[in-house]
């Protein structure tokens, strides 16, 4: 296993975990790839998964996975797309439930839980005719495709063959108590507005479920998981949600080879997503990064997280 800082040293005007983790989120242009090809996914239980496709056609894929209230057009997706496109690797970045533009049919969220939507894309790309495939997954995006790896064990799928986490919010708990700190204030209330207007959109169509009274009094992840996405998803509460869909506690189940990419300056991450050890895992933590930064020479230039992660792919499929 492969724990510990490594070497990953930005330009010094970089070296902010603020700049790296608000830049390349509202700034970023990632240029030079064709458009995608939207594709809906219809679920066993009645609702759908709006994927994009981006390639040309490669034997192998990559499925991307976007964080809290991101979608498959995010830049850090776009930009790891194009970063593997140049060796034939495809990727298909799936929506979560509601994220792709279009309301989801079911009175219910995504969540932390939705390994069994990730199931369902990984089954589709294994239809498509891919043989090998790998998981990318950014922020809570990270932490579903290792919580996924990690209850299948043994049993996952052996079209899987590498799983990839950046910036992974692999202990939730301590994920809440880092942002619910007076620091990430701004991070919290700008999470909050976002996902109170994902709640007003589903009080129009199911007001039998959903109730916003009282959302002022919302503060922290705590008191929404509380509330919403904890009943909603059969949770007794928060931290029964947050030890249910934690990854930390399955990450030495992982049987294929298997990537984190944490900053040590994140402020999303408090000290318990950065793992000692985790079977087969290696543990990569910069310096710097911030969250889901890691620009090495600015906005549009390159991406160590990319560089790191295409290195890990081909070493792979190899």
């Amino acid at each position: 296993m492969n724990v510990g800082r490594v070497a990953f040293m930005p330009r010094a005007w970089l070296r902010n975990s603020h700049l790296q983790t608000l830049l390349p989120s509202f700034f970023r242009r990632v240029e030079g790839m064709a458009a995608p090809r939207r594709e809906r996914l219809e679920l066993p239980d009645g609702d759908f998964l709006d994927l994009d496709w981006l390639g040309s056609g490669g034997r192998d894929l990559v499925i991307l996975s976007h964080g809290l209230e991101g979608n498959s057009s995010r830049p850090y997706i776009l930009g790891m797309a194009r970063a593997l496109s140049p060796f034939g690797i495809d990727s298909l970045a799936w929506n979560y439930r509601s994220c792709s533009g279009e309301p989801n049919r079911l009175p219910r969220l995504y969540s932390q839980d939705d390994t069994g939507d990730l199931h369902c894309v990984v089954q589709h790309g294994i239809a498509a005719g891919y043989e090998r495939i790998l998981l990318i997954g950014f922020s809570m995006g990270g932490n579903v495709s290792l919580l996924y790896s990690g209850r299948l064990g043994l049993d996952l799928l052996p079209q899987i063959a590498g799983v990839v986490g950046i910036s992974a919010t692999v202990d939730l708990a301590d994920a809440a108590a880092q942002m619910a700190r007076p620091a990430n204030r701004l991070y919290m209330k700008h999470f909050l507005l976002q996902l109170h207007r994902r709640i007003r959109s589903k009080m129009i169509r199911f007001p039998e479920c959903f109730d916003d009274s009282g959302y002022s009094r919302i503060h922290d992840f705590k008191a929404f998981d509380d509330r919403y996405t904890a009943p909603l998803h059969g949770f007794r509460d928060a931290r029964h949600y947050w030890r249910e869909c934690s990854s930390a506690s399955l990450l030495g189940n992982i049987k294929s080879p298997c990537l984190l990419l944490n900053a040590a300056d994140d402020p999303f991450l408090g000290p318990r997503c950065y793992p000692a050890e985790a079977g087969r895992i290696r543990v990569k933590i910069p310096r710097f990064g911030g969250h889901l930064g890691f620009m090495i020479d600015g906005i549009n230039g390159t991406y160590w997280s990319e560089v790191q992660t295409v290195a890990f792919v081909r070493e792979v499929l190899r």
